[in-house]
């Protein structure tokens, strides 16, 4: 079984994007870049992002993660905002009810994108 499938599938997919930009959005020391962003599309794209790399569908259509973050390293971006996003994401899994060894499946795959996402 895909951890998309642990997970809970598309339904577990998208409230788990939702809370979790509820939550970046909150934390002033991330919300920032987010400012000009269209957070419909970017809630979107997440879920794409986030369902195949869990291994569901395909259905990504956005740019690789060092182009989609290298506007924000321009402005920052570094691994104390990575570390934080992984933060946020592995605190709403776990209010989903998710298991602890599938947030941990899902940080490590956080951490293995970490350099393209600080363009290094």
């Amino acid at each position: 079984m895909s951890l998309y499938e642990r997970l809970g599938g598309e339904a577990a997919v998208s409230a788990a994007v939702d809370i979790f930009y509820r939550k970046m959005l909150a934390d002033d020391r991330v919300s920032s870049f987010f400012d000009n962003t269209d957070m419909d599309k970017q809630i979107a794209k997440q879920k794409g992002f986030l369902t195949m790399v869990f291994g569901g569908p395909n259905n990504y259509t956005g740019k690789n993660m060092r182009d989609a973050h290298a506007p924000l390293v321009a402005k920052g971006l570094n691994d104390t905002h990575v570390d934080i996003t992984i933060e946020h994401l592995a605190s709403t899994l776990k209010e989903l009810g998710v298991a602890d060894e599938d947030i941990a499946e899902v940080a490590s795959i956080a951490n293995s994108v970490r350099d393209d996402v600080l363009n290094r």
